[in-house]
């Protein structure tokens, strides 16, 4: 019976992490050892991005958000105590949407705001 070996398995495995490594420069393209090295530490770093952009869209969405209730005379803070005392259920993204797309809408918002807070 003729001797078996693990060369197409690892063949295979080599092949998917340079595959992987396409676009990278130099020898962490071409050489397993650096682009595997380099692969694991994309993949890594991208789990960690995605967790970062979440929390760089929320302080965007603040940001526009205070912008908008500087305009109108009042704090951020204020402003999201007002909606949650007068019980309107929208989240920050929406928030920040109606502000930019819709000023008018917003300012209805803003008035039910001010009136819980009194």
């Amino acid at each position: 019976m003729p001797r078996a070996t693990n060369a197409p398995a690892s063949r295979r495995r080599r092949k998917s992490r340079l595959q992987q490594a396409r676009g990278f420069r130099g020898s962490r393209s071409k050489l397993y050892r650096q682009a595997a090295g380099a692969v694991d530490r994309a993949m890594a770093l991208a789990t960690i991005h995605r967790k970062l952009k979440k929390r760089d869209y929320r302080g965007l969405w603040i940001v526009r958000l205070s912008a908008a209730c500087r305009e109108a005379g009042i704090s951020y803070s204020r402003f999201i105590q007002g909606l949650a005392r007068a019980g309107v259920a929208l989240n920050r993204k929406m928030l920040s949407e109606i502000a930019v797309n819709d000023p008018e809408g917003f300012k209805t918002i803003l008035q039910c705001a001010k009136s819980a807070l009194a």
